[in-house]
């Protein structure tokens, strides 16, 4: 059976303050993201998802098994998003894809604040990738990613409370504010350029090395 392993964070626990503390990482990857690691790797024993890949997990499985095996992607997938040395604006390719699908970067991330805002409850905020190259802004819920709808993942933010209640309480607009100033860009963009809708997602892939 495969088994599947916490990724490591990219970054020493406390890279990211003041923006996000040491103690927010030590529980949400050490604990939350964890979690769901043992979890899923229980829930594969004895099931048709023994071998498959997680994005396959996301694709085609339902109920716990998707929860745990797709919270393992997305966080994952988030921590990669983040650098110590993040901030600022996108440039080349990724730049004039903003421009072209929301006007300028501002706008873009007045709409991606404005959407991870309004995300009720628990879930992620995404800029993703069409099947026609378009960008776009979307919510999910709970778990879910866009794998499931073939959008290609370009960059996350976590939008459940664990990800910022220690350093923020429930001002989730403070959160998100603080997020622009660690987005990794180059890790965005390298995304953009590599992704493939619809197949195997290279970004993850690309996650999972900047992990190991």
């Amino acid at each position: 059976m495969k088994q599947h392993e916490l990724a490591k964070l990219p970054y020493p626990e406390d890279a990211l303050e003041p923006h996000i503390s040491a103690e927010t990482l030590k529980y949400h990857h050490g604990k939350h993201h964890a979690s769901y690691v043992t979890k899923l790797n229980k829930e594969l024993e004895g099931s048709e998802f023994e071998s498959a890949t997680l994005e396959d997990i996301i694709r085609r499985a339902s109920g716990s098994l998707f929860n745990n095996g797709t919270q393992v992607w997305n966080h994952s997938f988030y921590w990669s998003c983040m650098s110590p040395d993040g901030g600022g604006k996108p440039d080349a390719k990724l730049a004039t894809a903003i421009d072209d699908s929301f006007g300028d970067f501002e706008k873009f991330r007045g709409k991606f604040k404005a959407a991870a805002t309004a995300n009720f409850g628990s879930g992620w905020t995404w800029l993703v990738k069409k099947p026609n190259g378009e960008l776009d802004i979307v919510n999910t819920d709970d778990a879910d990613n866009p794998l499931r709808q073939d959008l290609q993942p370009l960059l996350t933010c976590d939008v459940w409370e664990h990800a910022y209640y220690i350093d923020y309480r429930n001002a989730r607009p403070d959160y998100i504010d603080a997020f622009w100033k660690l987005v990794d860009w180059d890790f965005v963009a390298s995304n953009y350029l590599q992704s493939a809708p619809g197949g195997d997602s290279s970004a993850q892939q690309t996650a999972y090395a900047k992990t190991a």
